[in-house]
């Protein structure tokens, strides 16, 4: 190996390892962490590895110590969404929506239980709604994102699935295609 790629590679990894350090160091000392933040990033890690229920708990112990912490509502709705428990996400989605009535990706996310419910024009409207307070969440996941999940395909996201649907609504009922499983497993839930 050529000596100045060994001292290079040797230097980035010293630096490297120094931040992460520092990183921790900060994170675990210095940051301010409000009650039920600590409950909170647990469920978040929780949930991407798709253990619902853990996450779930996780989350109401978030809201246990904080009951207006609007971010464990949100995940809180989103593992109750993913555990087919549509109802109680719904009232969970509505809440978080009545404290924070300007974040778009509730809308988009109470959407996505909408339509996973059948409810093809309340998920259209929540995902104009959605569209209208932020267009950039019509990207969907960031590509780092979508690396951590090995997903390399952008997944479809809220814009086409509210063209879809519009278009599908104008078509007579009868020729309606408004779910088609494949597709439709593919969209995730939107945290921001």
């Amino acid at each position: 190996m050529d000596p100045r790629l060994y001292q290079f590679l040797k230097y980035t990894a010293i630096v490297l390892a120094l931040g992460w350090l520092a990183w921790g160091i900060y994170d675990g000392f210095f940051s301010e962490r409000k009650p039920g933040d600590t409950e909170y990033h647990a469920a978040n890690k929780l949930f991407e590895d798709a253990t619902y229920e853990r996450a779930l708990v996780a989350y109401e112990d978030a809201l246990r110590e904080d009951p207006n912490h609007i971010h464990a509502m949100r995940g809180r709705a989103r593992s109750l969404m993913q555990l087919g428990r549509f109802g109680d996400a719904l009232l969970m989605f509505d809440e978080a929506i009545a404290l924070e009535p300007d974040f778009a990706g509730t809308y988009a996310n109470r959407g996505i239980l909408h339509d996973r419910m059948g409810n093809h024009e309340l998920a259209l409207q929540d995902y104009v709604v959605a569209l209208q307070l932020d267009p950039e969440i019509a990207e969907g996941p960031h590509w780092l994102t979508r690396f951590l999940r090995n997903q390399p395909e952008r997944p479809p996201g809220i814009a086409e699935r509210a063209a879809y649907i519009a278009a599908e609504l104008e078509k007579p009922e009868s020729e309606r295609i408004l779910k088609v499983p494949e597709i439709d497993s593919e969209q995730r839930s939107y945290k921001k």
